[in-house]
């Protein structure tokens, strides 16, 4: 069985209507920076819109049929978020916690392990990816003066390019770059800096210093995907990240490409092209922008058709 859902979208300073543009979605008027395409978080929770379970809720399809639809977990929450962000303004400069921090200090289940598949970047769009202190005094010092350009590690990117983010990493998404983001289902969020931007009134949004200083890994080391690739029948499956929290793939398929059974559910997220998914049981027309969740029900083997891209992930081998 697979599960189609309908996108929340998440109002953000930086956002636009570009998401519109791109994958047709209908979307609210103003400046939409998010879509929130797979989640069963409480700030932004999906519907299923197809087959037996349209209009449940994924936390009601979690809580009641977890064994049956999505295998053997004892996550109270689902754990897996994904969405595709539009930053055209830089975003703040923010770290996130870990597990056990996430839960010391927000009470949440999940820390904020993510990554990030590059859709689309202007040229010469650029990340913030980590920093240069080598001890927290260091760290303290710099963010108290505000040293920024001697602080935060700049990395260009280009589409195609995959980044992984783990908690602990201080990180900011800059101006013209698009993505998909992969990750924990956390909220958290803790501001470093914000660039001085003030709103209408002249106030600067909140910083988040004492916990965000923290949470901060230090000296940063930063975790470096190897994406690899394999060539199939009728397609190509690049493996971005095999992590703890989740393994994420990106898949070019041609017809008769085969995505087989996994011993769980997986998600998958269509980033090009339009076509046809058929299992033994069923046949879904899909297109790009359209958020899927393949279940521990699905049949043996789903054939596709169509020239396509996925982006598809499952939770981490030691989840």
């Amino acid at each position: 069985m697979i599960l189609k859902l309908k996108p929340i979208f998440q109002e953000r300073i930086w956002g636009s209507q570009r998401l519109k543009e791109e994958f047709d979605y209908e979307i609210p008027h103003g400046a939409i920076g998010e879509c929130w395409g797979i989640s069963a978080h409480q700030n932004g929770e999906n519907t299923i819109i197809n087959g037996p379970y349209s209009g449940h809720t994924l936390s009601e399809l979690w809580e009641n049929h977890r064994q049956e639809l999505f295998g053997d977990f004892t996550h109270e929450t689902f754990p897996l978020l994904v969405k595709i962000l539009d930053a055209t303004d830089d975003l703040s400069v923010q770290v996130h916690p870990n597990d056990e921090q996430a839960y010391t200090l927000e009470g949440e289940r999940f820390g904020k392990t993510e990554c990030w598949y590059v859709l689309d970047a202007e040229p010469g769009s650029e990340l913030i990816l980590g920093h240069t202190a080598q001890t927290r005094a260091e760290l303290e010092t710099a963010v108290a003066n505000e040293k920024w350009s001697d602080l935060l590690k700049r990395q260009p990117v280009k589409k195609g390019d995959f980044v992984f983010v783990e908690s602990g990493t201080i990180h900011a998404i800059g101006k013209g770059i698009m993505i998909l983001e992969t990750q924990q289902s956390c909220d958290t969020t803790y501001r470093v800096y914000d660039f001085d931007r003030t709103d209408d009134k002249g106030n600067k949004r909140e910083l988040h210093l004492e916990k965000a200083l923290a949470v901060t890994t230090v000296p940063d080391v930063p975790v470096l995907a190897q994406p690899s690739e394999q060539l199939v029948h009728a397609g190509m499956i690049r493996t971005l990240v095999q992590s703890p929290e989740f393994d994420v793939y990106h898949h070019r398929v041609s017809p008769g490409y085969v995505y087989p059974k996994r011993t769980h559910f997986s998600l998958m997220t269509i980033i090009e092209g339009t076509g046809i998914l058929q299992t033994d049981d069923e046949s879904l027309e899909v297109t790009k922008g359209d958020h899927l969740i393949f279940t521990k029900k699905t049949s043996d083997i789903i054939v596709a058709s169509g020239q396509m891209e996925w982006i598809t992930s499952e939770i981490g081998h030691e989840q």
